[in-house]
């Protein structure tokens, strides 16, 4: 409107002004609005003989993503415990385990960005307790219990391209219940329960391009049962069992340098348990579930290697041991697993935790 439609010039300036005033107040509202969650900086201290006010205190941003949370996603296909569970190329891959009759060879697929599973070709022979890595653009999936508790020393690659399995060397030593993980290329195979029932702490290096393995320095303590994850150049032996039996579950953490062929021990896993599932997210290890004499764990517990110290997580929403883990970005995927001790009830969960 000008000032021939009616209004004078000093009216349509004072109009002008208080425009102006009422935006710069929705700009720094909306800009308290939409931060990035921090608190603001402390005020700085004020002496006795000011009178000037306290500030109004301004509210946070809420910042609910901020804060690892728990979601049920879609059940498996086929509900089992004792499995393997890898990520790679963006998916999740669940292979092997107890529960029906065909659970053993079975291979699932879960797409994060659709929800949804698929089939993936069944493994060559039936397993449980193996342990599965993925490594260029391949799965490996390496040892296990075949016809009850008789360990294999078998290995298998996994080609998604072609959706086929191939037969690789075997293992040195035959084991299940054991763990892997890669480091600079090559797949360390450590732990687990040989031939006789025996525990062992072989360390076993396989390389896929030769296909060749190589022994190295045992772990301190032989066991079984343990999680198994690779940090920056160094492996993490956690937690785990002596001779299959959950009455005797332990708190031990070694950490094994490749470069040196030497295991340390670090400080130890807070809860002692095993069955558990292990995956690494931002440097840090994850640690689940679990199972002993007085029933299953829902811990989470997450170590630091750089600091060497353990914090608590949010607890799984359904404790269970026998489980498998792989984390997919900043989403760590916690699936299947027995809801009591030993090898019934097995589960269909797909429970996600959500770190940001």
């Amino acid at each position: 409107m000008t000032a021939r439609e009616g209004h004078s010039p000093t009216m349509l300036v004072a109009v002008g002004k208080r425009l102006c005033l009422a935006s710069a107040l929705t700009v720094a509202w909306v800009a308290l609005a939409c931060g990035d969650g921090e608190p603001p900086p402390a005020a700085a201290p004020v002496s006795p003989a000011e009178t000037r006010p306290a500030p109004a205190p301004i509210p946070a941003a809420p910042t609910p993503t901020s804060i690892p949370t728990w979601r049920a996603l879609a059940p498996l296909p086929t509900p089992r415990s004792e499995v393997a569970a890898v990520a790679l190329e963006g998916r999740v891959y669940v292979i092997g385990g107890l529960g029906s009759a065909e659970a053993g060879r079975r291979v699932e697929v879960y797409d994060p960005a659709s929800g949804s599973w698929s089939v993936a070709a069944p493994l060559p022979e039936p397993l449980h307790h193996p342990a599965a890595v993925a490594l260029g653009g391949k799965i490996h999936v390496i040892g296990g219990f075949r016809d009850g508790f008789s360990p294999v020393a078998s290995v298998y690659e996994y080609d998604p391209r072609s959706n086929s399995w191939t037969r690789r060397t075997p293992m040195p030593t035959p084991r299940g219940a054991l763990g892997a993980a890669v480091i600079g290329g090559h797949i360390y195979a450590v732990g687990g329960v040989t031939v006789g029932g025996a525990n062992t702490g072989a360390t076993e290096v396989y390389d896929p391009a030769s296909d060749r393995w190589e022994r190295r320095a045992p772990m301190q303590v032989p066991r079984d049962h343990m999680a198994v994850a690779a940090v920056g150049d160094r492996l993490y032996a956690i937690g785990g069992r002596l001779r299959l039996d959950f009455r005797q579950n332990l708190d031990v953490n070694e950490e094994y340098d490749p470069a040196t062929d030497t295991w340390r021990r670090r400080a130890p896993l807070p809860t002692a348990r095993s069955g558990v599932a292990a995956a690494v997210a931002g440097g840090r290890i994850y640690v689940f579930g679990g199972e002993g004499a007085a029933g299953t764990f829902a811990e989470n517990e997450i170590y630091d290697p750089a600091t060497d110290t353990w914090t608590a997580g949010p607890p799984l929403p359904t404790a269970r041991h026998g489980l498998g883990a792989a984390a997919v970005g900043d989403t760590i995927y916690v699936l299947a697993g027995g809801l009591t001790p030993g090898g019934g009830t097995p589960s269909a969960l797909n429970e996600a935790l959500f770190l940001r």
